[in-house]
């Protein structure tokens, strides 16, 4: 077993790397490729839950170190004090369908202190630790990738620090970069080698009830209990999934009352809605809002919205056609494609209209649980399917 990374941590928490690193040097009868096994303990490394600062500009000053002059110079871009980072590359002269955006996220849904429990491993072709999966490898593999495509003047790059938590703060800079592009590569994982070619739509919704506070054993019946209503209401708001269509409505976190011998004067819960298609979004929204309070002197308050629209199919498919046309001509892993039901920053690009492939990262599993893992041995597909497709669109 390997116990990386190889970076130093200072006392603050600050990561010192060296950005003259050697070249890759793997001999054909390697499973592991060492380069891109040094870089990813490097980065796993570096604890960047969503949003925190500190973390994610370490993290970029990794990359920006990997990246070199390849993509010219990025940007930090601040939103309500989250980074991201931004090389808007894309040649102005050349066509727009030529440009292509790569795109991943470097934070992760782990919270500080992880990493002391479950540091980077290598055991066998296999790694794992915080983040590993989801998504730290996707982001090692583009800068693989990027040094075998040859010219990438027409290659952008956004890497997010807020996607588990529903990109709110690097929406706009998603959207402003893929608006001037005509296609997305997403660097999310890939389970079983399959790129992902479909994803569902999500929705984010709180259903409030306001009651009336009385005593629970003096007179009860001078209230109005708002965990009563909100159960009713769980009960329908449950029979709007579709599972026919593929449409789950699920209610999720919930809370209603003070003391226990106090009704309930307010109540919520928060709904997880997911679908394929647009319309069936629209239809439980509808839905929702519609919903009325049965409880005489009961109310209800509606907020949240969708908040990734679906990546359907039609959006893929010709970039589909293209990586398996790569894989066929380089002599790679035949491409399969699968329809998943998490969400990702794919999801908003191809609701712009922009051709978008998602789950270009390396194989692996175990998303968001603490035996996350990467298959080492699918770098190198990867690696040279990513750069195909990059080369191919060359201007």
């Amino acid at each position: 077993m390997v116990m990386l990374p190889e970076s130093r941590r200072l006392a603050a928490g600050r990561t010192v790397i060296d950005p003259k690193e050697p070249s890759l040097s793997v001999s054909s009868g390697s499973t592991a490729p060492e380069r891109f096994t040094r870089r990813l303990g490097q980065l796993v490394g570096i604890e960047t839950p969503s949003g925190w600062a500190r973390g994610l500009t370490d993290a970029y000053d990794l990359l920006e170190a990997w990246a070199g002059n390849s993509l010219g110079r990025p940007e930090r871009v601040v939103c309500d004090g989250v980074p991201h980072l931004y090389w808007r590359g894309g040649d102005p002269a050349a066509p727009k369908d030529s440009r292509v955006l790569l795109l991943g996220h470097a934070d992760t849904v782990w919270p500080l202190g992880t990493l002391a429990e479950n540091p980077f491993r290598v055991e066998g072709t296999r790694a794992t630790g915080p983040g590993v999966f989801d998504m730290k490898a996707g982001l090692v593999l583009a800068f693989e990738a990027l040094g075998l495509a040859g010219d990438v003047s027409h290659v952008s790059m956004v890497v997010s620090g807020d996607e588990e938590r529903g990109s709110t703060t690097s929406r706009a800079l998603i959207e402003e970069a893929a608006a001037a592009c005509g296609a997305v590569l997403v660097l999310e994982p890939s389970e079983g080698g399959a790129l992902k070619t479909a994803r569902k739509g999500v929705a984010l919704y709180r259903l409030g009830v306001s009651g009336r506070a009385a005593h629970a054993g003096l007179e009860p019946h001078k209230g109005v209990n708002a965990l009563v209503e909100l159960a009713h209401q769980v009960l329908t708001i449950s029979d709007l999934a579709d599972r026919g269509r593929g449409t789950t409505v699920t209610p999720t976190v919930g809370s209603a009352g003070t003391t226990t011998n106090t009704v309930p004067e307010q109540a919520f819960v928060d709904v997880d809605v997911r679908a394929w298609e647009h319309a069936e979004l629209a239809r439980v929204e509808r839905a929702l809002r519609a919903l009325r309070p049965r409880a005489p002197g009961a109310e209800l308050a509606f907020q949240g919205s969708v908040n990734r629209g679906p990546l359907e199919r039609g959006m893929s498919v010709d970039l589909l056609g293209s990586a398996r046309a790569v894989a066929e001509r380089l002599g790679l892993t035949p491409v399969t494609e699968a329809g998943v039901g998490g969400g990702s920053d794919g999801n908003i690009t191809a609701s712009l209209g922009v051709p978008t492939l998602d789950g270009l990262g390396p194989d692996g599993g175990g998303a968001h649980a603490r035996h996350e893992w990467v298959e080492l041995t699918s770098v190198r597909d990867r690696t040279s399917l990513i750069a195909g497709l990059l080369a191919d669109r060359a201007p």
